[in-house]
């Protein structure tokens, strides 16, 4: 991720982008859209396709104000992306939070949702540039130190902007709210278990070169 030197603009209050339900999880702080984004891998793409409501994983990338997504020219959501609005959701999962009631199990999470227009990007330079943020944003070091995009390459890859100004954010932390009566009627363990993501050590591809080192930036990210 990458930022630009364009101004910060705060969340959208539209009716759509504000949450109605459980409110208090809701954040307006433009920071708290931004760590989550940052912090996922994977965001889900929902899209009209046919008439019909359709929710892909896609890999994204954030610069500044601008998240970017790309997939083939020829598939039919990347069609669909610009036809109308549309909905990209990252989820981060940080543990399940048990209760001593069934009602009352939740998780502890961080979400993002952001609506809007995406737009083709059709000027050369910034389509490298967002397919460079995508890469950086899933492996950072690693646009540098690789082949760029071909022409071929790029003739096959569509690459879609959107504007980050219309979106909600909701973050739940703590223990399990439970009901007084069964705090007070005791017996059922209640509080939170932790979940985390770790990388494991690098695996060379079977067919790499010997002799050719895991790169120092995925070494240092393996071990973090």
């Amino acid at each position: 991720m990458t930022e630009t030197v364009s101004p910060r603009t705060p969340l959208s209050p539209t009716p759509r982008s504000t949450p109605t339900r459980v409110t208090d999880r809701a954040r307006t702080d433009r920071a708290d859209l931004d760590a989550v984004l940052d912090a996922g891998l994977i965001c889900h793409l929902g899209v009209l396709l046919g008439g019909t409501p359709v929710v892909l994983p896609t890999a994204y990338g954030r610069d500044g104000d601008t998240l970017y997504l790309h997939g083939s020219t020829g598939a039919g959501n990347m069609r669909a992306a610009l036809a109308a609005d549309i909905s990209v959701a990252v989820t981060l999962v940080d543990g399940v939070v048990y209760a001593r009631s069934a009602m009352h199990f939740s998780m502890n999470y961080r979400s993002a949702v952001v609506l809007g227009r995406a737009r083709e990007v059709t000027d050369h330079e910034e389509r490298v540039h967002g397919l460079r943020v995508i890469v950086e944003h899933a492996a950072p070091g690693s646009w540098s130190r690789v082949r760029p995009p071909s022409k071929k390459e790029l003739a096959a890859t569509k690459v879609l902007a959107l504007d980050l100004t219309e979106a909600s954010v909701k973050i739940r932390e703590g223990g399990p709210k439970d009901d007084e009566a069964d705090i007070e009627a005791g017996g059922v363990w209640a509080g939170v278990l932790p979940l985390r993501q770790v990388w494991d050590a690098a695996i060379d591809s079977p067919d790499l070169a010997p002799g050719i080192p895991v790169p120092a930036d995925v070494l240092q990210r393996a071990d973090s």
